[in-house]
Formats: structure tokens, sequence, C-alpha cells
């Protein structure tokens, strides 16, 4: 097979790959915004001043930052 034919199949296969992953999010974010879905999230985070959460203590962090 010729170089350039396969390179048009993955740049093809990728581009493929791009519009399932586009119409997917798209459906997705009609469904959320819809209300079928519940996404999960954390709880409210405390908006203060600096003064407010400098003296608060170790007893108000989150429990887990960053993620997993």
């Amino acid at each position: 097979m010729n170089k350039n034919v396969i390179v048009f199949i993955v740049l093809m296969l990728l581009i493929a790959i791009s519009a399932v992953q586009a119409y997917q999010l798209t459906s997705l974010k009609a469904k959320v915004d819809a209300g079928a879905v519940k996404i999960g999230g954390s709880s409210p985070v405390k908006t203060g001043g600096a003064a407010a959460t400098a003296g608060s203590g170790l007893s108000d962090l989150p429990t887990m930052v960053g993620g997993c």
C-alpha cells in the first residue's frame, strides 16, 4: 500500500471518531439540560474573605483535594 493511502485512512478514521464523540457530547449535554441525567458534584465551597478563612483551622478543609 502507498504511504499516502495509509495516512489518508488513518486521518479519516480520526475524523470519524471525533464526529461520533461530538455527537455523543451534544446529546449528553441536551440530556443534562433537560434534567434526565444528574451530575455528581462536591459539597458547596464556602466563599469568604481572606480574613474569614485564615483563622478557620483544619476542620473546614475539604477531605479530598485534586480529583481521584
